[in-house]
């Protein structure tokens, strides 16, 4: 009996790290249809992209074009040009994405979270400061570093972190996330910049501050450089 538990416990384990990511998949591949009506007549539902049928797919599906550079002329000073599978449909169940981005001089990819992925980050050009902020399990901890070229830098899944350019010149970096779709959320624009907005009381009780400042923020225009 006590070894049947164990084997129960131990499924359950393994089900629960297989399902904390994209699942695996069951095939070589699984082109996602953004057309839902074709889809539903000939493809299958999974992980929220309808699939092409295997004899339909194509080198095309699994390609993508010009990965240059982004335009950082904007109020945060950077941009994110995702690839995921928006961007290329056979990436549909493989559970894997990257995104460019470009930062001007003192430019800022501001804190923000991906619900759905783990980042790994290199540096291409330039000097980057980087962080992460760990959950309230582990007190908010801060882990920071000064990235410079060839340098590589892990964002755990979920948690917010954040990139500036700190050097003189502009600077570029490469992220792999792992997740097909991983998601963003901006922490400025998620809080005072939702639609419709949170009650002024509520952040101004979060926040311990005025609802006038509050009032403040939410009228200011939360520039969103990343829309991945």
């Amino acid at each position: 009996m006590k070894v049947v538990q164990f084997l129960v416990v131990l499924l359950a384990l393994a089900s629960s790290v297989a399902f904390a990511y994209d699942p695996s998949p069951l095939q070589d591949f699984c082109v996602a249809i953004n057309d839902t009506k074709t889809g539903g007549i000939y493809g299958v539902f999974v992980n929220g992209k309808f699939c092409k049928d295997p004899k339909f797919a194509n080198a095309d599906d699994f390609f993508f074009r010009g990965l240059g550079a982004g335009d950082t002329a904007n109020p945060v000073g950077s941009k994110v040009t995702p690839v995921a599978v928006n961007e290329i449909l056979g990436l549909n169940t493989l559970g894997i994405s990257l995104a460019r981005i470009d930062f001007a001089p003192k430019g800022l990819n501001p804190p923000h979270t991906h619900p759905r992925g783990t980042e790994i980050l290199v540096v291409l050009e330039g000097t980057l400061y980087v962080g992460f902020v760990a959950s309230n399990q582990n007190d908010n901890r801060l882990f920071t570093k000064v990235l410079n070229k060839g340098d590589v830098f892990v964002f755990p899944i979920g948690l917010i972190h954040f990139q500036q350019n700190v050097g003189y010149g502009n600077a570029v970096a490469i992220a792999g996330l792992s997740s097909q779709n991983p998601g963003v959320i901006t922490i400025a624009n998620a809080v005072f910049g939702s639609k419709p907005p949170i009650s002024d009381e509520i952040l101004a009780k979060a926040f311990q501050v005025d609802k006038n400042t509050i009032d403040y923020l939410q009228k200011q225009f939360w520039y969103n450089n990343n829309k991945s």
